[in-house]
């Protein structure tokens, strides 16, 4: 389950950046700070 929780987590910050890029800035807030708390290493909102 860590496995997957720290891919989704990699998927979502990366995703963030990408949008930063393409100058959506509030989605790619919102999709780094989601990415960080889905991480296992953040609070992670599954346990």
């Amino acid at each position: 389950m860590d496995l997957l929780l720290w891919i989704l987590a990699v998927v979502l910050v990366v995703s963030g950046i990408v949008a930063i890029v393409r100058k959506q800035l509030l989605w790619g807030i919102v999709l780094i700070v989601v990415g960080l708390l889905v991480g296992p290493g953040g609070v992670s909102v599954f346990n």
